[in-house]
């Protein structure tokens, strides 16, 4: 991917949470993709989920505990070398917010690897 396609995917990855749109996220993820977050251990138990099918599972099923979502994008590191993609926000969920930091590993348009980043403050905001 290339540095426009890179900041145009964290765009669009985005907006497709904002919409709450689970199939738009997981259309760029390869079959055995690899996940790891604190939230998902939450969740699932496990930090690690591995596989398409489990991540629609986790993410559908964190969408439902969740009744208010809203990212809002500070910034994008691309290593295009590495095909890694660090992606920047402000997560607002369920009345806090607290920064964000999704990595993200490519080959070719197909995320195969991702791992998520949280601060440990977060601050009440209003819904």
């Amino acid at each position: 991917m290339t540095r426009e396609e890179m900041e145009r995917f964290a765009a669009d990855w985005i907006a497709n949470w904002n919409a709450r749109d689970v199939e738009a996220i997981l259309a760029h993820f390869a079959e055995d993709a690899r996940f790891i977050s604190p939230l998902a251990a939450e969740i699932t138990g496990s930090a690690v989920v591995t596989g398409k099918a489990n991540l629609r599972a986790y993410w559908v099923k964190a969408l439902e505990a969740t009744a208010q979502l809203h990212f809002t994008l500070i910034g994008v590191v691309c290593d295009l070398e590495a095909q890694v993609l660090g992606v920047h926000y402000v997560a607002r969920r369920n009345g806090k917010a607290r920064r964000a930091l999704e990595v993200m590993r490519f080959v070719g348009d197909r995320q195969v690897e991702g791992e998520s980043f949280y601060s440990a403050h977060q601050t009440a905001v209003a819904d």
